[in-house]
């Protein structure tokens, strides 16, 4: 297995476009990786430079320790699923698995033994006879990953490699994709614009926008801890609340442990103000309060201390949960509740959060603010 290692990567389309531009990024041994972002931001494209489907303009790509940036793909020692599995339809499955073998003009025998090896290793058995357009997604999937490996690749770039399942069949892949990739123990880069996926799968995820690296981190990290308005408006199922508000009172000193009693400042905000920690942050600056609906408490009775106050407009079944959007003079809040407890709308209520919840972030740049280190959710 072998690390990556990407410096100063620029990768520039003739019309001038950078679509990948000047990142730094390092994918450890045995490491499931993601690159996370919107269409357009790059991250398909840094696959392809990574493996050598596009050429980079500018900077280096290494892999194993072993400068890789001008050599061609078939000796970079990397697999590729693509989004489309790019299987051969006038080929059995076993054919398609050996593919690669054949290439390198691995003898016959040794290219059945694979085949049957690594069908086993997929549930593939019983269909190395079969064509492709005899097979579900799924199946096309699995063989799209079998081919990969049986490559024996160094690295496994996959491209948006459940994108074509349905919602049913893509939890089920995703399942046996994670469990592939940890009794494999192979360097897996893994592209998708589903941050459920990235969540659920990667071990670090780098979220992108415009070629450019907006964080990276562990999916917990990049979750609770977005260090910019662009990822924390990109990750979740639901968006997080990003209000208007202004610091009242600044504390000037670290927050500790959670405590509430003048370790932290108060920020205002339409309904209301929560307690944040204002290191840094003068009282009067103007700042983005960042506040996740899951880490909102609702209350229909009026609690003292720092809260916003509002009156429910509607509610969303989410199954287990519901989402609450809440009035707040003017501004909408959303807040998730346990399923079956949301209060019909028109109910006045108050929402809380815990001080460790709510980030600040710069009104001009969306930059994160404070800094303290990220609770254990």
């Amino acid at each position: 297995m072998a690390g990556i290692d990407i410096e100063g990567l620029a990768t520039v389309y003739p019309n001038g476009v950078r679509a990948v531009d000047g990142l730094d990024l390092h994918v450890a041994d045995g490491e499931f990786f993601a690159l996370l972002g919107p269409s357009g931001c790059g991250k398909t494209t840094l696959l392809r430079t990574i493996a050598g489907l596009e050429t980079a303009s500018e900077g280096t790509v290494r892999i194993d320790a072993t400068d890789v940036t001008r050599t061609e793909p078939g000796k970079r020692g990397v697999a590729m699923v693509f989004q489309d599995y790019a299987l051969f339809p006038h080929m059995s499955v076993a054919e398609n698995i050996t593919y690669p073998l054949k290439v390198r003009r691995v003898a016959a025998a040794t290219r059945t033994e694979t085949a049957e090896r690594t069908a086993g290793e997929l549930s593939l058995q019983g269909l190395l006879e079969r064509k492709p357009g005899q097979l579900s997604g799924g199946q096309q999937q699995r063989v799209a990953l079998a081919r990969a490996i049986a490559s024996e690749g160094k690295v496994l770039l996959l491209d948006e490699p459940l994108s074509n399942l349905d919602a049913r069949l893509r939890l089920e892949a995703r399942t046996f994709l994670k469990k592939l990739q940890r009794d494999l123990g192979i360097t897996t880069v893994f592209v998708t614009h589903d941050q459920a996926e990235a969540l659920a799968l990667a071990d670090r995820i780098a979220v992108m926008e415009s070629g450019k690296l907006r964080q990276l981190g562990s999916p917990r990290e990049v979750f609770a801890r977005p260090t910019n308005t662009f990822v924390a408006n990109f990750i979740g199922s639901t968006p997080m609340n990003l209000l208007p508000g202004k610091v009242a009172t600044s504390a000037g000193t670290p927050a500790d442990s959670g405590s509430v009693n003048g370790a932290v400042g108060v920020v205002s905000v339409a309904g209301g103000s929560l307690p944040a920690t204002t290191i840094s942050t003068p009282a009067g600056a103007e700042v983005t309060v960042g506040i996740r609906p899951e880490y909102l408490t609702l209350t229909t009775s009026d609690i003292p201390g720092p809260a916003i106050r509002g009156t429910v407009v509607v509610a969303e079944n989410l199954g287990t949960q519901s989402l609450v959007t809440v009035d707040c003079d003017g501004t909408l809040i959303g807040v998730t509740v346990p399923e079956e407890t949301e209060p019909a709308p028109g109910t006045p209520v108050t929402l809380t959060a815990p001080l460790t919840r709510v980030l600040l972030y710069t009104k001009d740049t969306g930059d994160l603010l404070t800094h303290q280190p990220a609770p254990v959710p």
